[in-house]
């Protein structure tokens, strides 16, 4: 199981926590008993998962044992259902983009998946993305991606009518595509914590700090 990646519950009592469940919680996994995998390491083998509430600002860290997992979906298995061609809430502009953005990485050989509260939204069938939701994108980059691929795929997604958040998810972490597109130092974020470093790839190769 890796970040972003999207659990559904046997049960929404299955949650392990270190600190006072909030009281919107218990609500919104028994609307949506999903959780979402996060960037933290695993605590006596239970996964870190965070639950999303309805409004912004409800976001709750907890840990989950793998057996308590009655489903499991990635960004890309999410990608590759399609299921927002089967949804009737194309008034929603983030929903309506995925085909062409799916043609646009799809054309380059790249692997990638809708997260944040459109991937939620297509993992759940829970209406969860607004007229006002960006499209968050995780494009999956075990190997190097050059800086000139980096900018023109930076470049066309700054052309569509929804902001596209795009996230390239590499073995030691992960970095903004624009970010890394300046070809200036960028922000890894890790299991550890967030390091800038120079290049994002060589921290998982060598075990260097990268700095």
């Amino acid at each position: 199981m890796r970040p972003h990646d999207l659990l559904r519950l046997y049960t929404p009592t299955a949650l392990g926590c270190e600190r006072h469940m909030p009281d919107w919680v218990p609500a919104a996994l028994a609307r949506a008993p999903w959780v979402v995998v996060r960037r933290a390491r695993p605590v006596s083998g239970a996964v870190p998962v965070g639950v999303r509430g309805a409004a912004r600002g409800e976001r709750w860290g907890a840990f989950v044992a793998p057996s308590a997992v009655a489903a499991h979906l990635s960004p890309e298995d999410i990608a590759a259902s399609k299921a927002w061609q089967r949804l009737s809430r194309t008034w929603v502009p983030a929903l309506r983009l995925l085909d062409i953005l799916g043609r646009l990485l799809g054309e380059r050989g790249l692997a990638w998946g809708p997260t944040g509260s459109v991937g939620f939204e297509l993992a759940s069938g829970i209406a969860t993305a607004n007229e006002e939701s960006d499209l968050d994108v995780l494009i999956r980059t075990p190997q190097p991606m050059s800086l000139g691929e980096a900018r023109e795929i930076s470049g066309e997604l700054a052309r569509l009518p929804v902001r596209v958040d795009a996230q390239l998810e590499l073995p030691g972490g992960a970095v903004s595509l624009v970010e890394y597109a300046r070809g200036k130092e960028v922000l890894l974020r890790t299991p550890d914590g967030p390091r800038l470093v120079r290049s994002p790839w060589q921290p998982a190769v060598t075990g260097g700090k990268g700095v």
